[in-house]
């Protein structure tokens, strides 16, 4: 496989493409998307977000220390380029993009009702990068629509239809091709009477 060197960036991809909520706690809230987001703890549960310090969140989130990450879903995808491309200081996010607020259940700011699934969140550090903050934050509470889960009652985030954000695209996820383990999972045995079946056809 013949490769080409590139200077160095941030080709990390894809990344998940989700919309931030934040509040200054005097009535304010704004949206804002972000492609650098992660899993970066499990014992407490905690993400990060960075965000550049002229973005209209960036104070907020210094200011109230609070967050909720909100999934975005195919349907989404519009309002998600949207709330990335506009700025909180020109109007109501919300209003422009088509979006209704939704009250959380342990932080200030809004959840986004329309997102399958919210995830509150209070900042625990910030790290100071160079041309963006590093929020990292605890994870307080998450909400998921009941329409993602299985007749098991397990969460089926599969049915969501999320997107991911790829070098300037989203591109919608693509088929399962396996399960966490399934690389060295055995496979199930199939009925003797099968095997026999099997074994005369050949």
């Amino acid at each position: 496989m013949s490769k080409r060197e590139l200077k160095p960036g941030n080709m990390l991809y894809p990344v998940p493409a989700v919309m931030v909520t934040a509040a200054d706690g005097e009535g304010h809230d704004n949206i804002i998307t972000l492609a650098w987001a992660g899993t970066v703890n499990s014992d407490p549960p905690m993400v990060s977000i960075s965000v550049r310090k002229s973005r209209h969140t960036h104070g907020m989130l210094v200011k109230t220390g609070e967050f909720a990450v909100n999934l975005v879903t195919e349907g989404l995808t519009r309002a998600c380029d949207l709330c990335g491309v506009v700025s909180g200081r020109d109007g109501d996010k919300f209003e422009k993009a088509g979006l209704t607020r939704e009250a959380a259940s342990v932080i200030g700011a809004p959840l986004i009702a329309e997102s399958p699934v919210n995830i509150e969140c209070r900042v625990k550090q910030v790290l100071e990068l160079g041309s963006h903050d590093l929020f990292l934050a605890e994870v307080l509470a998450v909400h998921a629509d009941e329409s993602l889960f299985d007749e098991k009652d397990r969460l089926d985030l599969g049915k969501a239809g999320l997107t991911a954000y790829s070098h300037g695209e989203y591109r919608a996820l693509g088929r399962l091709l396996g399960t966490f383990g399934y690389s060295v999972r055995k496979r199930a045995k199939a009925p003797a009477g099968k095997r026999r079946k099997k074994a005369i056809l050949r």
